[in-house]
């Protein structure tokens, strides 16, 4: 195993079509198939990077800003941010494409985390991340403060 993968060696881009099942009665999208299908997109990252087994451990984030309409093509890209002992913490972008003008729109963003297991289902090391381009290192300290934030909220919630 590596010591230390930078994002752009793992990240992940996926399409999809909606479908009239994948919709509400307003015709567009459900939510909870843009989350499973993030938590997919998330999952192949943080196990490309680790090269073990994921599970999720904690979506800190997600966010909707526009509906998806029947017949849109979806747009998931998805890429390791952070690092830590056995975590990882995965960004999510999703987009719709209209297929008949070309127009393409974010939709959706998420932050999740995830947590390596070795072969017993217990947790493993992991490389660290080594972010190049500045956006991968804007993406790398906002992930650090991320966690660093969650940590100071859970103390202060027990």
């Amino acid at each position: 195993m590596k010591s230390s993968k930078s994002p752009s060696e793992t990240e992940i881009q996926m399409r999809h079509m909606v479908m009239p099942g994948d919709t509400n009665i307003h015709g567009t999208i459900f939510g909870g198939k843009i989350m499973a299908w993030v938590d997919i997109a998330g999952a192949m990252v943080a196990s490309r990077h680790c090269g073990t087994p994921v599970v999720t451990a904690n979506i800190s984030d997600i966010d909707f800003y526009s509906p998806i309409n029947v017949g849109h093509h979806v747009i998931i890209k998805a890429s390791i941010n952070y690092a830590g002992k056995s975590s990882m913490i995965i960004g999510v972008r999703v987009e719709s494409e209209n297929p008949y003008t070309g127009e393409i729109r974010k939709t959706t963003k998420a932050y999740i985390t995830f947590v390596a297991l070795n072969e017993s289902g217990k947790p493993v090391a992991v490389p660290k991340v080594t972010p190049e381009t500045d956006d991968e290192k804007r993406r790398y300290e906002n992930a650090k403060k991320r966690k660093e934030a969650k940590i100071k909220l859970n103390k202060s919630l027990k």
